[in-house]
């Protein structure tokens, strides 16, 4: 059985892994001359490290990444709004909050795969046709790819989501986001490398959140009423001035990041959708539920998909009895992700006066059982 996959991200990667790992021919292909390791940081929760963990590379991302001991919100000032132990959260679900470069994770998935040549750069998906035996795919460049299935794992302006659901949009989350990697310098002013910290101001939102080998990737999230704005083009000198007067180690991070660093990106979502199987056609990670980042999910819930996915494929023999199973098993799961993460995003970038002290005075109030039964749906999935 030969499976034909469009995207080589994480969740193109990792679906290869796990299609392989049941016996799969696979194919990978990807619209850019190589596949990219640029990016920032991103964090990994339980659920998607007991998925790497199935996938075989768990132990690897461990070992390159750094397993965080907590979590805080504060308030401009450094006031504490929320704190969360991530530690005690790893002793009951497994490792949580491990923190990893986007491209190391990539680089480990890539080395997971092998060394034979599975996947194809440079060839841009342009059509599909599928009937009962198979189906077919077309590339710009003129050439075809047939299979008994195919992924689609192309991100959150997916082309062959356009094609199976045309009236699926992205949309504007309301917020732009500037992010960077940098190296931690040894004077850092009220910096812990063992605790991720996300600053809530009616300026904008910041993160920090240290990564192995001293490293710390930082992002800053700020309302704009449409995408494109002239925000866009802020340097480093204009995010100065808008997080003037935040906590340290703020001032001095964005003081140590030069303008070539930085990476500047609108924030879009996927509005939850009811299908990702069509026949022998599946949608998977952004393509099928692009999430804002307000959970650190999204390439967790990729990574889920994949494994999920090769344990259906495993079991049914039937391709689109398995696909359908996917898909009744992720719809809903990936959907309440979504607007969870949602709706924190709307909290977090709240920047009326009113309602940004409204938030800080009641936050720290929200009974930890709340926290506790988020984690819970997160974190205890069915893997098989």
């Amino acid at each position: 059985m030969k499976a034909i996959i469009i995207g080589a991200g994480i969740g193109g990667l990792s679906t290869a892994i796990a299609l392989r790992k049941i016996g799969m021919n696979v194919k990978v292909f990807e619209s850019k001359k190589e596949v990219r390791f640029a990016g920032a940081g991103l964090g990994i929760g339980a659920n998607a490290v007991r998925a790497l963990q199935k996938l075989d590379v768990g132990d690897q991302v461990l070992r390159a990444g750094k397993l965080l001991e907590e979590l805080r919100i504060l308030t401009p000032a450094g006031k504490i709004l929320q704190r969360t132990e991530t530690a005690a959260i790893s002793r009951k679900y497994g490792p949580d909050n491990v923190t990893i470069e986007r491209g190391m994770l990539l680089e480990l998935l890539l080395c997971a795969l092998g060394q034979e040549q599975i996947i194809h750069t440079g060839k841009t998906y342009r059509r599909f046709e599928q009937n009962d035996s198979g189906v077919k795919v077309w590339f710009e460049d003129g050439s075809t790819e047939e299979g008994d299935l195919l992924v689609g794992a192309d991100g959150v302006h997916s082309n062959i989501r356009e094609a199976l659901l045309p009236n699926a949009k992205p949309q504007y989350a309301g917020y732009t986001c500037w992010r960077a990697v940098v190296q931690a310098e040894p004077d850092l002013l009220q910096y812990d490398p063992n605790v991720f910290i996300e600053t809530w101001g009616r300026r904008g939102r910041f993160g920090l959140v240290p990564l192995s080998n001293n490293r710390i990737y930082w992002f800053a999230c700020v309302n704009a009423k449409s995408p494109n704005s002239q925000l866009r083009s802020d340097t480093i000198r204009d995010l100065m001035r808008r997080f003037e007067g935040y906590h340290e180690p703020i001032p001095q991070i964005l003081t140590q990041t030069s303008d070539r660093q930085l990476l500047q990106h609108d924030i879009y979502y996927l509005p939850p959708i009811r299908r990702f199987a069509f026949g022998r056609i599946v949608l998977l990670g952004d393509a099928a539920h692009a999430m804002t980042p307000n959970m650190g999910q999204g390439a967790g819930q990729s990574i889920e998909d994949a494994v999920i996915l090769a344990s259906h494929l495993k079991h049914n023999p039937a391709i689109k009895v398995a696909l359908e199973r996917y898909e009744r098993e992720r719809v809903g799961r990936t959907g309440k992700i979504t607007r969870m993460s949602n709706r924190i995003g709307m909290v977090a970038q709240l920047d009326g006066r009113v309602s940004a002290a409204l938030r800080d005075a009641l936050f720290p109030s929200i009974p930890a059982r709340i926290l506790e039964k988020q984690l819970e749906y997160l974190y205890e999935v069915r893997l098989e």
